[in-house]
């Protein structure tokens, strides 16, 4: 009686995304691990900035279970690459917990975006890193190849637009809900779904 009781609620909960409203198959991302939720961001977009909080405390919720992961969109424009290095760095010299925060403070609330690589490699020396091996990392042929490889997973996942969030590499996420919790339970479902 009890599993009859529950076929229903599964049912019910499965129901309630419907693709093409509330996440999109996209051609996709091929991911190395799964699950895995992919933000797709900008130090530079405002609305990124204020979702932050949103998509930490949706990490947090997934703890272990489900890995997430940041890329950086450079979109062309100078100020958005130099801001794409800036994750880059942060990265390289494991630093992103300490400066992931202080990165968008810095834009959204004090200098403004980074224009000119000195005032990113002055950035990371204010936060403890030394200047030279800032600059040799930024003048690097990784840095370049990460930034590259930014780009192409952003084309792949046919990102439009960020704060944009994809799941596994296939799904992108076109309505994650008002909760943290609502994300987690829409990339719960989608990671139930086969490729």
């Amino acid at each position: 009686m009890v599993a009859m009781l529950w076929l229903p609620l599964q049912v019910a909960a499965a129901n309630t995304y419907v693709e093409g409203v509330d996440y999109v198959k996209i051609a996709g991302i091929p991911e190395s691990t799964k699950p895995i939720v992919r933000e797709f961001f900008s130090y530079n977009c405002g609305h990124c900035y204020r979702q932050d909080p949103f998509f930490e405390q949706t990490a947090h919720l997934l703890g272990d279970e489900v890995k997430f992961e940041r890329t950086p969109v450079g979109a062309g424009r100078t100020s958005w690459i130099l801001s794409q290095e800036a994750y880059y760095l942060a990265q390289k010299f494991s630093v992103t917990k300490q400066v992931h925060g202080n990165i968008f403070t810095r834009i959204h609330e004090k200098e403004g975006a980074f224009t000119r690589p000195e005032q990113l490699k002055d950035f990371f020396v204010s936060q403890g890193l030394d200047g030279k091996d800032v600059e040799a990392a930024m003048q690097s042929t990784d840095a370049k190849l990460a930034l590259m490889n930014y780009d192409t997973q952003a084309q792949l996942a046919e990102i439009r637009g960020v704060p944009s969030i994809v799941v596994n590499g296939q799904y992108l996420v076109k309505n994650p809900g008002k909760t943290p919790e609502d994300l987690v339970q829409l990339v719960k479902y989608l990671n139930t779904l086969e490729e």
